[in-house]
């Protein structure tokens, strides 16, 4: 097995471990194989609305919030293309969540096509601002050469940053990868 191979096997594997310990977070993407920023509860009409009056004011971080409204259907029908007006919207103000959720609907191609090279692109923007999801994110399209040429190092290297902040996943899969690369 190649190396890409196995880091792929591997991450395929440590997915599904999650998912059936019960520990991987809710996003409301059945199918996501990224890490999002998602958590979801129920809000009121006049909330909505005054996230959309801030929204359209353009407020980025009630743009955010919309936008993961729309994204996991949380007070609104779920609504990928809305989704991504929204989160572009925030996501061009320097949004880090927006950033790296933005590079999960290119990634997955909701809302929009599946283009990994845009998703790495949000998602480095976002990684460099500290977000640890979107380091995370980076670090794994590098490591499966998805968007960006396969650099285990880059790769591992951008899964440190994430773990250096206590990122759970990140933690583990450094541990995991730094090992078998010799890096640890």
């Amino acid at each position: 097995m190649t190396k890409s191979g196995f880091i792929f096997f591997t991450l395929t594997a440590y997915s599904f471990a999650l998912l059936s310990q019960g520990c991987a977070q809710e996003t409301g993407q059945e199918t996501s194989k990224q890490v999002s920023n998602e958590t979801s509860q129920e809000i009121s009409k006049e909330q909505f609305q005054a996230i959309l009056q801030k929204s359209e004011a353009g407020n980025k971080d009630a743009q955010y919030d919309l936008g993961r409204m729309y994204d996991i259907g949380e007070g609104v029908q779920k609504d990928d293309i809305e989704a991504v007006k929204w989160l572009s919207k925030a996501a061009i103000q320097g949004h880090s969540r927006a950033q790296n959720n933005l590079g999960i609907m290119y990634d997955n191609g909701e809302g929009v096509p599946e283009d990994d090279v845009e998703a790495v692109k949000w998602y480095r923007l976002a990684a460099e601002q500290g977000d640890e999801k979107g380091q995370y994110n980076l670090g794994r399209m590098y490591l499966l050469g998805e968007g960006v040429s396969n650099d285990d190092v880059e790769g591992v290297k951008w899964y440190s940053k994430a773990a250096e902040q206590g990122y759970a996943p990140a933690l583990s899969d450094v541990s995991a990868y730094g090992t078998d690369l010799g890096l640890c």
